[in-house]
């Protein structure tokens, strides 16, 4: 029996070899996801029209396979496979690729579905499931809600499965990772190239260790790296995005023009200055819509973030005519949004860049190239463009829950809360549990750090009284 929901804001993620992230769970999903595509495909047109180009024959569904460098994604990965082929699937093993070049490659390859396995910026031990329709973006509510009634009641697909010939099989792709490159470097103008450009680039012993560092030096650069050398427990350890001063240190010890940290499956960027200051993605989200306002690239002059960026960035691009749009917080959110609206630019704090124009979700590396772009075409350094976007001091705390109760039914927390909400004269206060982790997010954002380091500490004391931690 399926214990609770499997998929959170970003798929599948828990500890490896814990329910759900489980072989017997992976399985039951790659058998699943095989016979959604045959038997549920009103579950996936229920996004954005039909991503479909094929029938839905058994044996010509394909679905590609990626991972980052987990030592659980062996284990996870053939469980995958396995319910691929058991369902009569074919399952193509991509290896070791970032989240963004999974969603390619499903695409260019004409796939049913992309599958990327990781837990992104989580530590080693955990592991998830991404997954990815035929057209790259990530599969609608519908068809995760398919995906967890098979997986918890396995009997429609029992009754089907294929014998003999009708089996399906599984295959490795060597050369993925020069697809992915081959993508990136076509995002890049034809005209230019990154002859000369120092930098500096941690890949956080994940995904993207092979595939970032070899387009960055088929483009021009001249390379100092960190992170590239996993070992199957050292992805996200006290380095890449969510550690990002060692790349800013690496930045100005190597003194490169621009320091690049990505995450576990590089999905999300932090950047650095030539100075060695660290630009968050609002700030990164920021520059690139001045830009793209500028050259007349920005559709519907808009953007679309989450409730987690600065009130900063809204107030600067509101002065240039650009209107900044809120989504729920994860990425998948933030895309759905941008279709919805017609928008081409959006993002998140935490480092996921989409623009809709070049990739269907979040891409570390090609946000870095679109900022390399513009540093080239202004000629100017990444501490003078980011001038242009102002933030806002923030406080943001995390407060481990057991358990996720009604923050609306807390009496102390909501009576601490309409009183710093009073007392707060020019700012934001935003609660949230998050979607991937069993933990709570305080973040409170006003013109005085002092200030907000106060009101943060007074709403988790109140919320540890509350949920009795």
């Amino acid at each position: 029996m399926m214990k609770k929901r499997l998929f959170g804001t970003d798929g599948i993620r828990a500890e490896a070899n814990v329910y759900p992230m489980t072989g017997e769970v992976a399985m039951r999903v790659g058998r699943a996801l095989v016979y959604s595509l045959l038997r549920e495909r009103d579950a996936w047109r229920s996004g954005f029209g039909d991503p479909f180009r094929k029938s839905g024959n058994a044996s010509k569904i394909k679905i590609v396979i990626g991972k980052d460098t987990r030592r659980s994604g062996y284990m996870i990965e053939q469980a995958l496979a396995s319910g691929v082929c058991a369902m009569g699937g074919e399952a193509i093993l991509l290896g070791p690729l970032p989240t963004p070049g999974v969603a390619f490659v499903a695409q260019s390859m004409r796939a049913h579905a992309g599958v990327m396995i990781s837990a992104s910026h989580n530590p080693f031990h955990d592991n998830g499931i991404k997954i990815f329709g035929p057209d790259g973006f990530k599969a609608p509510d519908a068809v995760e809600s398919v995906i967890e009634q098979l997986v918890a009641d396995p009997t429609r697909m029992d009754a089907e499965l294929p014998r003999g010939a009708d089996i399906g099989r599984a295959y490795r792709i060597e050369e993925a990772h020069g697809r992915y490159i081959v993508f990136l470097k076509s995002k890049f103008p034809d005209h230019a190239d990154l002859s000369g450009m120092r930098i500096a680039l941690d890949c956080a012993n994940g995904a993207a260790y092979k595939a970032a560092p070899m387009a960055f030096e088929e483009l021009g650069a001249v390379l100092t790296t960190i992170g590239v050398s996993p070992n199957g427990t050292n992805i996200n350890h006290e380095i890449g995005a969510l550690y990002p001063e060692k790349m800013a240190e690496l930045t100005r010890r190597s003194k490169s023009q621009i320091g690049i940290a990505l995450d576990g499956d590089a999905d999300r960027v932090i950047l650095s200055d030539e100075n060695g200051e660290i630009l968050d993605g609002d700030v990164v989200i920021g520059l690139c819509a001045l830009a793209m306002k500028e050259r007349g690239e920005l559709k519907q002059d808009a953007i679309v973030t989450t409730p987690m960026s600065n009130i900063g960035l809204e107030l600067a691009l509101r002065e240039k005519g650009i209107i900044m749009h809120r989504a729920n917080v994860g990425d998948r959110f933030v895309v759905e949004k941008m279709r919805t609206e017609g928008i081409n630019l959006g993002g998140e704090q935490s480092g996921h860049i989409i623009f809709l124009d070049s990739s269907t979700t979040g891409d570390g590396a090609l946000a870095a190239l679109k900022v390399l772009e513009i540093m080239q075409k202004t000629g100017k350094p990444l501490s003078e463009l980011k001038q242009g976007i102002r933030l806002f001091p923030q406080t943001l705390l995390n407060l481990k829950v057991r358990d996720r109760k009604d923050l609306e039914t807390l009496d102390s927390y909501q009576k601490t809360l309409r009183r710093c909400r009073d007392g707060l004269k020019k700012g934001r206060i935003f609660v949230r549990y998050s979607g991937t982790e069993p933990k709570l997010r305080i973040l409170v954002e006003s013109e005085s750090s002092v200030t907000n380091e106060r009101i943060a500490n007074q709403l988790k004391e109140s919320l540890i009284e509350d949920l009795g931690q």
